[in-house]
């Protein structure tokens, strides 16, 4: 018995060998820790890891670890990506540099004498006549200095005309007269005046309230730095130029309309290029291009620092303003171009700040360049034809081809066709290797098996994306539920990031958390290669998926998709690679994996950084809303685009990472960065002098016509969500000015006519109460009214046709001079009116009886000061007129009150006499 019992003893202390279980006291099975060497102890620790209440440290380090390296690899892309951003990668060349280089300090002489030693450039006043001037003496001295070789035309003109345009939605008609053009015509001496021209065009005419250092004294100075490059290099141009200083663009496009439909020149242009600034900085990004592929394709061999992208095009219908190249290519002509504009700096887009000092001089350099090789270019294209030309020998017609510059180093470009068949292939390969045939280590056996496993990751990967932007959304929903301010990220667009792109990756990796496995029941080393599988090829099939789903609804922004699918095909092989020789759980395989993803994730964050900044800059002027939602628009409209492409930058890159990263120490992590980054953001300041608040000030005027005032008070209007209520709050010098608490609930109600000058831009504003004034005349009188005259010939006409009535009204201007814009809502059944052809525009509805209203404004000086039309109705029911006019000037006390703000208000102010008529 006794030998039996140690035998029975050594055999219990060899559990593993034996196959039997040691047991305790009462037969249960005794625990792995009770092993009696310490040789087995150890073998059964590795083999059966002890459950503790933490993860282990091991799993933290990896996880966080892998939050590292992505870190690391994403911070010298977002530094480079910024820098060519902001084009600090190109070298401003002094006003001593080589005349035979274009020079931005020669450029930037120019605009001082613009926007600083002329004060203003508005429509009506002296500035912007002595700013032709300028251009004049500029362009004479030019023609002066010219080689016998080279011919030099100027054509100084008034230009009048009336249309109707289609602006923001809403159908607006414009009549105007004697505003001022000046275009300059350069070509070979043998050159005929019907020759195939390249236009460039841009505006001398600044916006309302603004010095428009950027827009567009930059554009002028650089097309004055750009003749005097033809000039002095003696360059004979293979085509005529025409350089088109207009001077009315800012007033609904009208200077580019006077001349593409009366100039002499105007059935000579074969091509035009629209420079504008919507800011003072950025990439001169090209967001428009056509009719026709080729101006496209020659911007992308000519352009020295290329900065394009279709992807502009497809957005640029959906923001609220437009630029003369529509006049030139599409409602008026069809003259294939491009549109350039600097982008960003758009805090002081329209504002007071628009000063010279704010004017990239990397970005002056850099449109220079570009402007002198794309006239070359342009020049010697063989599409280049005039009107005669092209409707005779039409370019073949052909969609808008894919472009994209990558950091303004090189343009990549190819057509429709091509993106069709280029952006199949990642898809094709996905189903034909991975998915039929495969010996890659994970890959189920089965090719049923291999498709849903692929399937089964790119809905992970969907799901991932749609929550990338949820979370952002939401977390920006909490923080303004629990904070008083809207846009607080407007300064500081650097907490924005902190706030939205922690919770952006996470949303990414939560449809992951529990894949992987836990500390207590860890995947084995083949559903690991299982998961990865999965997991790598479903990421590349949504990616290849979308890019061809794009392309077939001719959306651009396919490309995108289709870099990341192709770069990222090689991505497993290499981190398994990495993994034999570093360790399955290093950091170096982590890396390994994101390597081929390098150049799509450095460009996308150079394009995710203009598109979120530019969109940042633009939530300054993002309108009004519901009252419902209009504190949450602006957040929530950045959270989303935050979401999109803090996702289209870094998801593709988590389906594989998720393994190390998806567990909650870094979930944990990212949502405390994000968290207390909205915490932060809560505590700061929306605005500054660099980053101010549009705030619209006007002096209201009601009057029953030429004398008499009947009431008058101050109104203000915000372009953004953060109401006046908030204004008055930190301008207690304005309050005090004021003599009165702006937020008395006594107030008088707004009253939307007194912006009726700005429409359709008044559609944009957010208006406060008024605020009265002392009813005493304003300082200029007579005031602006109609004068109404019944038409004696049509007397016995109407006895007959009772159902017609013609009625020639009178618009006087009175003693103003310096009047921005007239604007008339016509209210009632019109049959037709004298102006445009007696053409009627689309009917409004702005009058709250849902009549049709008709907008018409009236622009420029008229002979004697008086507009003169007559306007037809059907049937006896009067009509309403309400009339708008408004004025630049102000008195004393209401410019002393638009100065006692605090600098971060970027205020514009003006006089509004409004006037009601029934005829």
């Amino acid at each position: 018995m006794y030998l039996a019992a140690k035998m029975l003893r050594k055999k219990n202390s060899k559990p593993v060998e034996s196959g039997l279980k040691a047991l305790d006291d009462n037969g249960e099975a005794l625990s792995r820790d009770s092993s009696r060497t310490d040789v087995d102890e150890e073998k059964k620790k590795k083999s059966f890891p002890v459950a503790t209440k933490n993860p282990p440290k091991n799993a933290v380090t990896l996880s966080l670890g892998g939050l590292f390296v992505l870190t690391l690899f994403f911070t010298p892309l977002i530094w480079q990506a910024r820098r060519y951003m902001y084009q600090k990668h190109i070298v401003p060349l002094p006003d001593w540099a080589p005349l035979d280089k274009f020079s931005q300090e020669r450029a930037m002489n120019h605009i001082r004498a613009l926007a600083v030693d002329i004060t203003g450039r508005q429509e009506s006043t002296s500035g912007l006549a002595k700013s032709f001037t300028y251009v004049y003496s500029v362009v004479n001295d030019l023609k002066e200095r010219a080689g016998s070789d080279l011919s030099i035309e100027i054509d100084d003109a008034l230009v009048d005309g009336s249309f109707n345009i289609n602006f923001l939605g809403h159908s607006v008609s414009n009549t105007y007269m004697n505003h001022r053009n000046l275009a300059v015509r350069i070509s070979s001496k043998g050159a005929n005046e019907g020759d195939a021209a390249v236009l460039v065009n841009g505006h001398l005419d600044g916006p309302l309230g603004s010095p428009g250092a950027a827009d567009c004294a930059s554009c002028v100075a650089s097309m004055l730095e750009v003749m005097r490059y033809i000039v002095d290099t003696n360059w004979i141009p293979p085509a005529p130029l025409v350089f088109l200083f207009n001077g009315a663009e800012e007033v609904f496009l009208l200077g580019a309309h006077g001349f593409i439909t009366a100039h002499r020149w105007k059935d000579s242009l074969g091509a035009v290029i629209n420079i504008e600034a919507s800011g003072a900085s950025g990439p001169d990004l090209v967001v428009q291009s056509g009719p026709g592929t080729w101006p496209a394709r020659v911007y992308a061999e000519s352009a020295v620092h290329p900065m394009a992208n279709t992807v502009a095009q497809d957005v640029m219908p959906l923001i609220p303003g437009d630029t003369d190249y529509r006049v030139f290519t599409k409602d008026f002509s069809d003259i294939p171009g491009l549109d350039i504009i600097f982008v960003l700096e758009g805090y002081v887009y329209h504002t007071g700040y628009d000063t010279a000092d704010r004017v990239s001089r990397e970005s002056m350099q850099a449109r220079g360049d570009n402007l002198i090789a794309l006239l070359q270019g342009f020049t010697t294209a063989p599409e280049l034809k005039n009107s005669s030309s092209r409707a005779a020998h039409p370019n073949p017609v052909e969609k808008r081809p894919i472009f994209f510059d990558f950091y303004g180093i090189f343009m990549i470009s190819y057509s429709q066709t091509v993106a069709l068949v280029l952006h199949t292939l990642p898809l094709v390969f996905v189903l034909l290797v991975p998915g039929m045939s495969t010996t890659s280590e994970g890959a189920p056996a089965t090719v049923p098996a291999r498709m849903k496993s692929i399937l089964n990751g790119a809905s992970r990967q969907f799901v991932g994306s749609v929550l990338s932007f949820i979370l952002p959304i939401v977390l920006a929903i909490l923080r303004l539920t629990v904070s008083n301010t809207a846009m607080t990220w407007f300064a500081h667009p650097w907490i924005s990031y902190f706030m939205f792109v922690p919770v952006c990756v996470a949303g990414f990796l939560l449809p992951r958390v529990g894949l992987y496995g836990n500390h207590e029941k860890p995947l084995t080393e083949q559903q690991e290669k299982e998961s990865d599988w999965s997991a790598h090829w479903g990421g590349i099939t949504l990616n290849a998926t979308l890019a061809v789903f794009y392309i077939s609804l001719g959306v651009s922004i396919g490309y995108m998709n289709f870099f990341w699918a192709f770069f990222m095909i090689p991505a497993l092989s290499i981190m398994r690679f990495c993994q034999k020789r570093f360790g399955k759980d290093s950091l170096v395989a982590i890396f390994g994996y994101i390597l081929p993803g390098l150049l799509p994730a450095g460009y996308m964050c150079y394009y995710s950084g203009i598109t979120i900044q530019l969109l940042t800059e633009k939530m300054g002027m993002s309108g009004t809303f519901p009252p419902v939602i209009a504190f949450y628009v602006s957040d929530v409209i950045l959270a989303v685009v935050f979401g999109l492409f803090a996702g289209a930058t870094v998801g593709p890159l988590l389906p594989v990472l998720a393994r190390w990263i998806a567990r909650p120490p870094a979930l944990r992590f990212l949502f405390y960065v994000s968290i207390c980054s909205a915490v932060v953001s809560s505590l700061l300041f929306p605005y500054s002098f660099h980053a101010p608040k549009r705030v619209i000030l006007t002096h209201a005027y009601q009057t029953n016509g030429s004398a008499e005032v009947l009431g008058s008070g101050y109104t203000f209007a915000t372009i953004d969500p953060n109401p006046m209520s908030f204004v008055w709050k930190h301008s207690p010098g304005a309050i005090r000015t004021l003599h009165t608490d702006p937020q008395d609930a006594s107030l008088s109600k707004p009253n939307p006519n007194v912006f009726l000058a700005l429409y359709p831009i008044s559609t944009l504003l957010t208006l406060s109460p008024e605020i009265p004034t002392p009813q005493a005349l304003p300082l200029a009188t007579p005031l602006p009214h109609i004068v109404v005259n019944q038409d004696p010939e049509l007397e016995t006409a109407l006895a007959e046709n009772p159902k017609r009535r013609r009625v020639h009204l009178e618009v006087h201007m009175g003693a103003l001079d310096q009047v921005w814009a007239t604007v008339m809502n016509i209210t009632g059944h019109l049959a037709s009116w004298s102006l445009v052809d007696q053409e009627l525009p689309h009917p409004e509805s702005v009058d709250r009886n849902g009549n049709p209203s008709y907008i018409c404004r009236l622009s420029g000086k008229p002979l004697g000061g008086v507009w003169r039309f007559w306007v037809e109705a059907e049937g006896p029911e009067k009509l309403s007129i309400e009339l708008a006019v408004l004025d630049q000037v102000m008195d004393e006390k209401t410019t002393q009150l638009s100065r006692s703000f605090p600098p971060w208000v970027a205020m514009v102010a003006g006089s509004t006499y409004i006037s009601t008529y029934s005829v």
